[in-house]
């Protein structure tokens, strides 16, 4: 038997069954996503401001949602409760994107789904954290993160089949979304038996002043590399208008996100095992070197080729980095206070996500696709600098 295969049958069953749960609500959010700026752009007439602002809206709610979500659960000392909740909420706001007739019922569905993303993360991630012994930490998070990527290149890939098979009707793809939303629910509340928490603790507000001073330095220099990673690595919406630029017909531009996920999917786990034997810091720098790179040769070219690579590179750098900063996030907080951290730390990147994403948006507009990636490269730069520094 393979040491691959051992490590991965030593991974708890609960992490299994949270990871096949956001692969189905993958799959679901996915097979809109990939299509919504293609969406808005051809058939609702927004520009890439307009995308960009929405796409940037949209994740920094999650993001920003998720310090309040990871907070009750230190509170409440459940997890699950709170995820259900969460994922119940994605699953339901599913057919506003298939009814809806302007931008505005567009960026109302996307926040509340979105809503319903921030509602559930920082619970789960605590929840995988509380599940997966300490030695194994990372390949557990690097397992949850492969499975839900299966599910963001299999969502696409699935938009793709139905586009050609219903002659690039948006809205039947959309309504095709619902099913996987609600399979994810349904797991979660039958296929996970969340860990008793020690002791009888008396319930306290986890956001209080002296139980933020408890959040170290180590934890606070992870949240700031964390935002500089989110500003370097804008909305991948971007990605797609940049495949569409190539000429790519249209019900094939989601392929491009197809590859990226599949990069991602089976990078995730190999990288997030490999976490738990090297340095982290190490890790991240390699990471941003593979996210300026793809910014580089995504600014060169629209062509199709050119796109594929700096696409593949994406999801490299993603499968090196996602996993990895949330096992660092857990190695640097207290036990009791791992929901609360994992909010902080998805609040400041929220914030940073709505300023990349924006500000990708006015660089497209204004001066060109390239200037946009460009940018994103120098964001990346400067974040390997200071990891430098930091080393130093």
């Amino acid at each position: 038997m393979t040491k691959t295969a051992t490590g991965l049958r030593r991974i708890p069953s609960g992490v299994w069954v949270l990871g096949f749960v956001s692969m189905l609500m993958d799959i679901s959010s996915e097979m809109v996503h990939s299509l919504l700026p293609l969406f808005m752009v051809s058939t609702l007439g927004a520009s890439a401001l307009m995308v960009g602002l929405i796409e940037g809206l949209a994740e920094a709610t999650a993001l920003i949602v998720k310090v309040f979500s990871g907070a009750l659960s230190d509170y409440l000392g459940k997890r699950k409760g709170l995820a259900v909740f969460g994922y119940a909420l994605g699953a339901v706001t599913k057919p506003l994107f298939a009814l809806a007739p302007t931008l505005g019922i567009v960026l109302t569905a996307r926040l509340l789904d979105r809503v319903g993303k921030g509602v559930r993360g920082a619970p789960r991630d605590a929840l995988v954290a509380d599940i997966a012994p300490p030695e194994i930490r990372g390949a557990a998070f690097g397992l949850r993160q492969s499975l839900d990527t299966v599910g963001a290149f299999l969502g696409p890939l699935l938009a793709v089949c139905l586009m050609l098979l219903w002659a690039n009707d948006f809205r039947a793809v959309f309504w095709v979304a619902v099913i996987p939303g609600f399979l994810a629910v349904g797991l979660l509340m039958f296929g996970v038996r969340e860990p008793a928490r020690q002791g009888s603790e008396k319930r306290r507000n986890p956001i209080k002043k002296e139980n933020l001073r408890r959040l170290g330095a180590a934890y606070w220099w992870v949240v700031g590399i964390g935002a500089i990673f989110t500003l370097a690595r804008f909305s991948e919406a971007f990605l797609v208008l940049r495949a569409q630029q190539g000429g790519i017909p249209l019900a094939l531009v989601p392929l491009v996100m197809v590859a990226m996920n599949l990069v991602y999917a089976a990078s995730a786990y190999p990288f997030g095992k490999l976490s738990d034997r090297m340095s982290h810091r190490m890790l991240l720098s390699l990471g941003l070197l593979v996210l300026i790179a793809a910014d580089l040769v995504l600014a060169s070219s629209s062509g199709w080729m050119t796109v594929a690579i700096g696409v593949a590179l994406w999801g490299i750098h993603m499968g090196m980095t996602q996993g990895l900063l949330a096992t660092m996030v857990a190695d640097t907080a207290p036990v009791d206070l791992r929901g609360t951290a994992y909010g902080f730390f998805n609040l400041v990147s929220g914030v940073s996500m709505l300023v990349a994403s924006v500000v990708a948006g006015l660089l497209w507009d204004q001066l060109g696709a390239s200037f946009t990636f460009y940018a994103g490269a120098g964001f990346s730069l400067l974040a390997f600098l200071g990891l430098i520094i930091k080393s130093r």
